[in-house]
């Protein structure tokens, strides 16, 4: 049985940050992104401090904090330094994030005579460089990194009882194990009353298949401490692996993020050209003088020329400043393939304007973005649009279609507060159709100035077509109607009230299907504002 070992650096942005400002490590200092703050140092926390603060609430809970802005590229190029002192202990090791590295541990655990004596080399040799780290062993990858979390080690066969009363929560922990959308089926477990990984596992896997999505399927894995669904390793031709002899060498750091840059641009023109992606990738640094550095890079979805560009400038920066930095000048630059995927199984949603293709809000793939980009340059700027969430009450009200490109300035912002909005689930598709609901009587029903239905729905006539009712749930009054006099936004006035309804048509004689219906009464009328598939 391969196990696997995971070193992780706890608040790394904020290590990385103070490391670079020349700060002492017992000194408070918070990293904020979009005016919050994503990392804070454990003095910091003592204070108060906590992630999501904004900056004027960290500064008043610690008035000595010292704030700086995130900075990725710096918390690559400072992690090298660490992944230099594990290498020394474990020769191969991956790079999951800045923060974050693995490597396998059954052999060199049989050389430090045992799994702790190994963790204890491994954080000995990473502290020695005065950095924090926590190390964790266990059989599965994603156990590792949770085990270091808690500075674990779980025996063999230990997996399943370790995950067992850890929270849901856990599958969205780590950034490098997590694929976008993956906060959705966590918030969706947690409503269906699996709060825990235990829970979850104890699902059947096809009842998971038939009901989520595929990313659910490797989370279901996961969290039963299954063998990890790992990409299909492709035969890498020998044609992709990209080669650069530098003439003159190169000693400044521009000039080798630049030749990264180019060398990423390279790779994935071949990738591309195979019908590959890259989900693993070694980059290899040799100098005038015959010495070696080589990384392997680890991505949880395939890299793109900019994750590559960047990570090969992380490394490339990280040892060119360190204090062991290289004996001479770079002559060859060597990208090595590790780890292929067929992107024909990558699935891209058709979201995120304004946003870049690695965020982690979801983004186009290669090919999409360019076609868009065509339709844009034969039809017009505004001839593309394509929808990203909004706030609102309605379903119609929480997509918004904006202009590819351009920045999602949202009038109605999601996170404000809509406190009539309906529930989810939310109707899967919408209408404006005019309908009648009828009593049983076959007189209209209305929705009263208390907010309740003036008689028990029975029938929904909808044009020619009149359907009875199977169930019926609601009214639910919504808006704030500005009368004087209004209460609770509701009025007596006749066609005051605005109201939503669900209702489950009994089956068609000809499908022998159902079909549930979201209603709308507004204006004193009744339409089909959704259908629920």
């Amino acid at each position: 049985m391969t196990r696997v070992l995971a070193l992780w650096c706890p608040d790394w942005p904020a290590t990385a940050a103070a490391r670079g400002l020349d700060l002492v490590g017992t000194e408070p200092i918070a990293v904020l992104a979009a005016g919050k703050v994503v990392a804070c140092s454990r003095s910091a926390r003592r204070s108060g401090v906590r992630r999501g603060m904004r900056k004027r609430q960290a500064q008043a809970a610690c008035p000595e904090l010292t704030v700086t802005q995130d900075d990725p590229h710096r918390d690559g190029r400072f992690f090298e330094s660490v992944v230099t002192a594990a290498t020394a202990v474990i020769p191969m090791t991956e790079v999951l994030r800045p923060g974050l590295l693995v490597a396998a541990a059954d052999r060199a655990a049989r050389y430090f005579g045992g799994e702790t004596g190994l963790a204890e080399a491994v954080a000995e040799a990473v502290e020695a460089i005065g950095v924090t780290a926590q190390v964790g062993v266990a059989d599965q990858l994603f156990t590792a990194v949770l085990a270091a979390r808690a500075g674990r080690i779980v025996s063999p066969g230990g997996d399943a009882a370790f995950l067992a009363d850890r929270p849901v929560a856990d599958l969205v922990i780590e950034p490098s194990l997590t694929v976008a959308g993956r906060d959705d089926l966590v918030n969706l477990l947690w409503r269906l009353g699996l709060r825990t990984l235990g829970r979850f596992a104890e699902l059947d896997v096809a009842d998971v298949a038939s009901r989520f999505s595929a990313d659910a399927v490797l989370a279901h894995r996961m969290a039963s401490a299954e063998p990890g669904r790992r990409p299909a390793r492709a035969p890498i031709p020998a044609d992709l692996e990209v080669i650069h002899h530098c003439d003159p060498p190169v000693d400044r750091i521009d000039a080798a993020a630049f030749l990264g840059r180019r060398l990423a641009e390279d790779l994935h023109r071949r990738l591309s050209a195979a019908a590959l992606a890259c989900t693993r990738l070694t980059v290899h640094v040799v100098t005038e003088q015959g010495q070696w550095h080589s990384r392997t890079w680890r991505a949880a979805e395939p890299l793109t020329p900019d994750a590559t560009a960047d990570r090969v400038r992380w490394q490339l920066e990280g040892w060119l400043t360190a204090q062991d930095r290289p004996d001479s000048p770079l002559v060859r630059l060597i990208l090595e393939p590790v780890e292929l995927v067929d992107p024909g199984a990558l699935q891209y949603v058709l979201t995120g304007a304004g946003l870049p293709p690695d965020s982690g809000a979801g983004g186009l793939g290669d090919r999409a973005r360019r076609s868009l980009v065509r339709v844009q340059g034969l039809l017009g700027g505004e001839a593309v649009r394509v929808p990203v969430p909004s706030g609102g009450r309605g379903p119609a009200e929480r997509v918004c279609l904006v202009t590819y490109g351009d920045e999602a300035a949202l009038e109605r912002p999601v996170d404000a507060s809509w406190p009539d909005a309906l529930a989810r689930p939310l109707p899967a598709l919408l209408s404006t159709g005019q309908a009648e609901l009828l009593d049983a009587a076959g007189e209209p029903v209305a929705v009263t100035g208390r907010g309740a239905f003036s008689a028990e729905p029975v029938e929904v006539r909808m044009g020619r077509q009149q359907r009875r009712i199977h169930w019926w749930a609601g009214p639910w009054p919504f808006g704030i109607d500005d009368e004087p006099g209004a209460r609770g936004g509701f009025s007596a006035r006749a066609g005051a009230v605005m109201a939503r309804a669900q209702v489950l048509l009994e089956p068609s004689p000809e499908s022998g299907q159902s079909r549930a219906l979201l209603l709308c009464y507004r204006g004193a009328a009744w339409s089909v504002e959704g259908v629920y598939e």
